[in-house]
């Protein structure tokens, strides 16, 4: 009986901080606080080397609706570091929009290996050095752009012919 009672009783009503959840996003957004911001220009935003060390994962707003947790990600053995820096952290991002749109930041860790989902990778991968191309295709890419008169062009040509020509498979069939 107690339980018809209670849906009785909240049936209709909801927490107004549902209602009003919305409504603080869009008025954080138009005085300049976008969380895709804070996402996307990390690294110019806290500066190279935190960047290296950290990540942000996710913005939340509290239930009073005033200022956001940012959530970063980083590794288990670089959480005591972020964990003092925090305050310059808040401080950096709050700079970018001239107001405290964070109030609080919230360091979570993760290993640095283990399931694919749970790594953690700050730094970009090395990118792969370019194989080196035979000089026989160098020679092939110089004539077939030799007739070009412009020197920086022919230059660009051939580098670009010797491209096509390395990454175009049974080359020698082409030869003959």
């Amino acid at each position: 009986m107690q339980e018809i009672m209670r849906r009785a009783t909240t049936k209709g009503f909801a927490r107004t901080s549902t209602l009003l959840r919305d409504r603080i996003r869009k008025a954080g957004e138009s005085r300049g606080f976008s969380v895709a911001k804070v996402l996307t220009h990390w690294a110019e935003i806290v500066g190279q080397d935190m960047a290296s060390q950290c990540r942000p994962v996710d913005v939340k707003y509290g239930r009073g609706g005033f200022g956001a947790t940012l959530t970063v990600l980083t590794t288990g053995p670089l959480a005591p570091m972020l964990e003092m820096q925090k305050e310059q952290m808040r401080q950096k991002v709050n700079a970018v929009y001239g107001y405290n749109a964070i109030s609080a930041v919230r360091i979570t860790q993760t290993a640095p290996v283990g399931f694919a989902e749970g790594q953690a990778q700050f730094t970009p991968a090395p990118t792969a050095q370019p194989e080196a191309i035979a000089p026989e295709v160098r020679a092939k890419a110089r004539d077939t752009v030799s007739p070009v008169a412009d020197d920086g062009l022919r230059d660009a040509l051939e580098r670009m012919a010797a491209n096509i020509y390395a990454n175009t498979k049974n080359v020698r069939k082409a030869d003959s």
